[in-house]
């Protein structure tokens, strides 16, 4: 007998794990944050909240969509169902490079975080490719076993990050903060001003991953409820906490001399905070959580990337053996093989090259991928309202129109600052920058030209791609016009 993914394994909470896991609250909170403070000012807390209501916005119509289109390739196969097969494939292989240039990029922030840490902490100093590499096994093992070991080990990372900047706050409340508390990052004038553009590059990478609630529809328990009540928690829990945690920080320094202490020591802001509102135990802690919080999000990534490959296997678009699943653990292996032995490769290059494990490797890698995916959710948002269009149905005009074209209007205008503001997600100048946006289009244009390939040479294989029976009865609408 055939081996197939685990059905009704996950539930709501199971998802959320991995969504929130993969977005590495931690990281984003003790390594991003502090610097979108320096850059944008005190309005950060505000700018996550303003990231979060856009894409629960968005979440309206990708959930809705959710339970007509049964296929678990999300991104892509709800973009073929509204905009076409050529876009549908452009799509899938775009989200394909995306997921992994946002997952292998972060094997360079590991390498370098674990590097520090272990030299600061025990006076050992081993070069940060082997923390990498030696990461990448880790996850590889972790994705070969069954789904559900991972979701119990992203629960209980995830609750270990998060606990520990909790801590924090409660510290910070607790005293008063350094000059007394106050609300200025949610004043008007703080939140909307001339950094606000630049605050929304950061506050949008950092829900990067929450829309792959809808790949694990083979495996959840009732999808058409547990995929739209996981995202709908993802994205309010990374919102809140986000903005909360964010505010915290600021109130530990004051609202007026946050910036200063962050141009200072930026990477050192929320350890210099712990260390003076908990202790330098904490701090030691905090050092191994973002360890385990961003081994958490490459895990997350490497299950996410591994489905999405397998439905692009099984739709022909790649060669089918990569659909195949492990007789035992029922995990995606040879799907998890390939990514493993690409992240080998690319991290080798780059430790071979003696390039930066996090401004090249990490930044520059991802920064395609963020870039992707926020073109995906735009697609996904115009999809939406296309994809009702074509039949009956019972749902609103807000969850098929009004919603999706808002959020369609708020991921483009995040789009567009995160392309005019590249410098700020790269790092780098002139024509690096250049490469790192271009190479979105020309994934999209070698996407449009398989489909074309794929129409001409397998035109079996090219009408069956997103043909998948939907799940609610659908009927044309001229039948009752």
């Amino acid at each position: 007998m055939e081996p197939k993914l685990r059905q009704g394994t996950l539930g709501t909470g199971d998802i959320a794990f991995f969504v929130i896991s993969a977005a590495a609250p931690l990281m984003i909170l003790a390594g991003v944050a502090p610097f979108a403070i320096l850059v944008g000012g005190i309005g950060a807390p505000s700018a996550y909240l303003i990231a979060g209501i856009v894409l629960t916005v968005f979440a309206v119509g990708f959930t809705t969509m959710s339970r007509y289109v049964t296929n678990a390739g999300a991104f892509y196969a709800y973009i073929t169902r509204g905009l076409g097969r050529p876009a549908g494939v452009a799509s899938a292989i775009l989200a394909l490079v995306s997921y992994n240039a946002v997952q292998i990029g972060m094997y360079g922030l590991l390498g370098s975080v674990a590097q520090s840490t272990v030299d600061s902490l025990f006076g050992v100093d081993i070069a940060w490719p082997v923390y990498a590499l030696t990461g990448v096994a880790l996850v590889w093992f972790a994705g070969y076993r069954s789904i559900e070991f991972g979701a119990k080990l992203l629960a209980v990372l995830m609750i270990a990050e998060s606990g520990i900047l909790v801590v924090l706050a409660a510290a910070v409340l607790l005293k008063g903060g350094a000059h007394g508390l106050d609300l200025q990052s949610y004043a008007p004038k703080h939140v909307f001003n001339g950094s606000t553009s630049s605050l929304m590059v950061f506050a949008f990478a950092a829900f990067m991953g929450f829309e792959s609630t809808a790949i694990y529809r083979s495996e959840a328990r009732d999808p058409r409820r547990t995929i739209p009540r996981a995202t709908y928690v993802a994205v309010a829990f990374l919102g809140i906490f986000y903005s909360f945690i964010a505010w915290t920080i600021i109130q530990g320094y004051g609202s007026a001399e946050v910036q200063a202490a962050a141009a200072k020591d930026t990477s050192g802001l929320v350890f210099a905070e712990m260390t003076t509102y908990v202790g330098s135990w904490a701090t030691d802690v905090m050092h191994l959580l973002i360890l385990s919080s961003t081994l958490a999000s490459l895990l997350a990534f490497h299950n996410a990337i591994n489905r999405y490959t397998k439905a692009v296997a099984d739709e022909g678009m790649l060669p089918r053996r990569l659909a195949a699943l492990h007789p035992r653990t029922g995990s995606p292996f040879l799907a998890g093989g390939l990514q493993t032995a690409l992240s080998v490769v690319i991290v080798a290059g780059f430790a071979i090259a003696g390039l930066d494990p996090y401004l090249k490797l990490m930044i520059w890698v991802n920064t395609p991928g963020v870039i992707g995916l926020v073109l995906l959710q735009v697609l996904v948002a115009v999809a939406v309202p296309v994809f009702f269009r074509g039949f009956r149905h019972n749902e609103g005009r807000w969850r098929t129109l009004v919603a999706p074209i808002a959020a369609a209007v708020g991921m483009a205008t995040a789009l567009y600052l995160m392309i005019s503001k590249i410098a700020l997600l790269s790092g780098a100048t002139g024509f690096v920058n250049v490469v790192l946006v271009g190479i979105v289009p020309l994934v999209i244009v070698v996407g449009v030209l398989l489909a074309l390939w794929l129409r001409a040479r397998r035109p079996e294989v090219y009408a069956t791609i997103g043909a998948e029976a939907p799940t609610v009865k659908r009927e044309p609408e001229h039948v009752h016009s």
